[in-house]
């Protein structure tokens, strides 16, 4: 998805040519999320309080190719200091107009660039505002949907009738016309040295750096119940006719005066975060996602939806429209437990790469201080509260997308074996389009490795509105699905860089082993298979780097593959979700068709593809499907299939009959679909580099997917 970027230094001096670098690492950071352009705003040359301007570079393409323009800026001095600065800056991945200079962020109010805005997210009402604006006479100059947002500030402020008129509220009257999703950030002309920053559906987040004390550890939220009042009533239409429930964006009287000249009196009160030292010099950082403030601080605040965030002399100050039950009457400042060296590739060719050979210890690291080997007990600390809840339910909701519901189909069956409760596993998307039946006493589980997947978070609060209690498991702490959630499941894997996922699946995949573990601890009739598992756990990081020891052999059969059109990956029972997942692995990074199949559906259809030149990959190991499997490899070595096939090792039988094997090590079953799937995710892999694809950012896709 899009990624945001701003850079705040008040009475740090910094030159053009360092707010540059600044700006230009943090969106390289965040390039790993997908995109298409990029672009920067930055103040202008001679710029002053008295006489500001902004300067916009966009550039379709990579951020190098922004990173080149920047410097060919010939009106810039690069080594002017700068003692107080605000730049922003942004990647776009497109969906609303195609990849151009002209619709990468940031957007502009007008040609003077008095307002300019960058977003993450979809407004889902630009048609009917674009159509609106376009009567007052604003004109626009791109396809996308944000352009909206710079040109209705601009609107607003151009009818403020008021002689002052704060930054923090045309925002507020601004994004009470919004409806989707958006994280937000505003920079102007007319506010230099400000910045506004607001979220609603879409992550943001503000990082901290001072040498000084700040004022505080936890920033008091203001609200604003009062709405500003307008002289007329009209209000924006849609395509219908019908009118919005939005507030009016009209003319607005002098009423208004009383609230800013508060909201700016309190800038000098308690309800601020700033820097005690005598300059009050800090610096502040504005992002979607942690990876692109750690290297500058770990001291981070997390904003909330509808959370308005503005930072004036240094300042920081966080205001709501409307106080809610419920609502936390602060925001606490988070020391980000991130490491740099964690989101930087090594000695790897690809962030992928380097993730697939982490999972011996990402999955340690899943079980750390949770499985306790000496007496054979599994705690998750995050549940312990609700476990006489989970355990009273009548049944469990499993709900993800991609990945994380492939995690939830191979985990499917061992938990209806060990909690004994009926399993649903949904796709996040079609599970909202069923406006599916949820009662008080399901529980649901949303699966997700940002926390922010847009879907997963819409059927999280879908659940909530009916009762049900919900579980978070994911990978990021202080995400949107980690706060909204009633208890959950962090899975430790460390970041994942590269938008494929792979070290985050296999802890999944672990932390469903380990909840339904828990939830067996008192069945005595359960406890044989119990203690098998937990066995089994305790040797799984030994048998991931046996499997990943097959790297040479599985490069070599990439080698004879990476031509193909077409692969089809098949299996069943516990490794069914193994082939859809390899298959999506095999999609996602190589754009080669692949499909994951069923076995036991093999002769319902897919059976017509089999013949000499489809290449097919078999799942068979020693387990319960074992011999329906061999049945499956019988039918493709009849139609003439050179199957290859990943089995458990010293298995004669599928020696004997494969064109090719990969032999990997011998698990209990409901494990086995960790170790199958490495194989794949290294395939995967070596198949990209072999026809010439970028691993870490395929094209079309984003790492975490914030809009529906």
């Amino acid at each position: 998805m899009c990624g945001i970027f701003a850079y705040l230094n008040y009475r740090v001096p910094r030159t053009r040519k360092e707010i540059f670098e600044t700006l230009v690492k943090g969106l390289q950071r965040l390039e790993y999320r997908g995109y298409d352009s990029a672009g920067v705003a930055v103040d202008g040359p001679n710029s002053n309080e008295k006489n500001s301007s902004i300067c916009l570079v966009k550039k379709r393409g990579k951020v190098k190719a922004l990173d080149e323009e920047l410097y060919k800026q010939d009106s810039m001095d690069l080594e002017a200091e700068l003692d107080t600065h605000f730049g922003i800056a942004h990647t776009r991945w497109a969906t609303h107009g195609v990849p151009s200079a002209v619709n990468s962020h940031p957007h502009r109010s007008d040609k003077n660039n008095e307002f300019v805005v960058i977003h993450n997210g979809i407004i889902t009402n630009y048609k009917e505002l674009k159509k609106y604006l376009q009567t007052k006479g604003y004109e626009f100059e791109s396809e996308t949907d944000t352009e909206v947002i710079p040109k209705l500030i601009k609107y607003v402020f151009d009818n403020w009738k008021s002689e002052y008129v704060s930054f923090s509220s045309l925002v507020e009257r601004v994004i009470q016309q919004l409806e989707g999703a958006f994280a937000l950030v505003f920079k102007s002309i007319h506010y230099p040295g400000e910045a506004i920053a607001t979220r609603r559906g879409s992550p943001l987040l503000i990082g901290v750096r001072s040498k000084f004390d700040l004022s505080t550890e936890e920033i008091p939220i203001t609200y604003n119940n009062t709405l500003p009042k307008s002289d007329f009533s009209e209000k924006v239409y849609d395509a219908a006719g019908s009118q919005e429930s939005g507030a009016s964006i009209g003319n607005f009287k002098h009423e208004n005066n009383e609230n800013d000249a508060n909201r700016k009196q309190r800038l000098n009160s308690l309800t601020c975060l700033y820097s005690v030292g005598d300059l009050k010099a800090v610096e502040y950082y504005f992002a979607s996602d942690a990876s692109a403030i750690i290297e500058h601080t770990n001291k981070v605040i997390y904003l909330e939806d509808d959370d308005i965030a503005a930072v004036a002399e240094g300042k920081l100050s966080i205001h709501r429209m409307n106080r809610l039950a419920g609502d936390d009457p602060s925001r606490a400042i988070q020391t980000l437990q991130m490491e740099m060296q964690q989101i930087m590739k090594g000695n790897f060719k690809a962030f992928m790469q380097k993730e697939i050979f982490e999972q011996p210890e990402s999955v340690v690291n899943t079980m750390r201080g949770r499985v306790c080997f000496e007496n054979n007990t599994v705690i998750l600390g995050g549940l312990k509260d609700h476990l006489k809840e989970i355990k009273r339910c009548r049944r469990l909701i499993v709900i993800g997308c991609g990945t994380s519901f492939h995690a939830a189909v191979a985990t499917r069956q061992i938990l209806e074996e060990l909690t004994e409760l009926p399993v649903m596993v949904e796709l996040a998307s079609d599970f909202l389009d069923r406006n599916t039946p949820v009662f008080r006493d399901d529980v649901c589980f949303f699966i997700s490795q940002s926390g922010e997947t847009a879907d997963t978070l819409m059927a999280l609060r879908y659940c909530k509105d009916r009762g049900a209690l919900t579980v978070g498991v994911t990978n990021t702490v202080g995400s949107s699905i980690c706060r909204e959630t009633s208890c959950g499941i962090h899975i430790n894997a460390g970041p994942e860089i590269g938008v494929a996922s792979t070290k985050a699946y296999t802890s999944q995949f672990v932390a469903f082993v380990m909840f339904g573990l828990m939830m067996s601890e008192d069945r005595i009739s359960l406890q044989k298979r119990r203690l098998e598992i937990i066995s089994s756990l305790q040797a799984l990081p030994g048998q991931i780097k046996a499997v990943l020891a097959l790297d040479s052999k599985i490069k070599e059969l990439a080698d004879e593959l990476y031509k193909q059109r077409s692969l089809l990956v098949m299996g069943r029972g516990f490794n069914y979700a193994t082939c859809l997942e390899g298959a999506l692995k095999i999609k996602e990074i190589t754009y080669m068709h692949s499909e994951g199949i069923l076995a036991g559906e093999l002769k319902h259809g897919p059976l017509a593809l089999i013949d000499k030149h489809m290449p097919v990959i078999m799942i068979i190991v020693r387990d319960a499907c074992y011999t329906k499997c061999q049945n499956a490899l019988q039918q493709v070595i009849a139609r003439q299939g050179c199957p290859i096939i990943i089995c458990s090792e010293d298995d004669p039988e599928c020696m004997k009959n494969a064109y090719k094997t990969i032999e990997i090590p011998h698990t209990v079953d409901c494990l086995q679909g960790i170790l199958s799937v490495i194989p794949l995710q290294l395939m995967s892999f070596h198949l990209a580099v072999l026809r010439g694809y970028d691993v870490d950012c395929p094209r079309n896709l984003a790492k975490s997917v914030t809009v529906e």
